[in-house]
């Protein structure tokens, strides 16, 4: 049998990671960074907020963004490396650490996320 490619399923994380990080990103970052510090909507309270990073859905969509979020820098950040800086001849150590990058970060954001709580 002939070996597939991994290259379809790294375009589908990156095309997901970069849509549900245009989506999602911009907005906890107008909350979170100007609309609650700068008083324009009152913030909910320390309760509120831990009664909702309670929640497993919560907490999955969150490692979802998180893990999407760090392989579609991967991938961005390969073919940066590639075809910006033409440096195809180091494609298996440009690619082990992209990708190695992002299963680390995804590990870290998983034990956060899951195991902490």
């Amino acid at each position: 049998m002939a070996r597939r490619p991994m290259e379809p399923f790294l375009w589908l994380l990156f095309s997901a990671g970069g849509v549900l990080s245009a989506l999602l990103i911009p907005a906890l970052l107008l909350l979170f960074g100007l609309a609650f510090p700068l008083g324009w909507v009152s913030p909910p309270d320390h309760a509120h907020l831990s009664a909702v990073l309670g929640q497993p859905v919560t907490r999955v969509v969150l490692l979802g963004l998180c893990v999407l979020a760090l392989f579609h820098w991967a991938h961005r950040f390969r073919y940066t490396l590639y075809d910006g800086l033409q440096l195809k001849h180091l494609g298996r150590p440009i690619n082990l650490f992209c990708y190695g990058a992002a299963l680390a970060g995804s590990a870290v954001a998983s034990y956060l996320l899951l195991a902490a709580w």
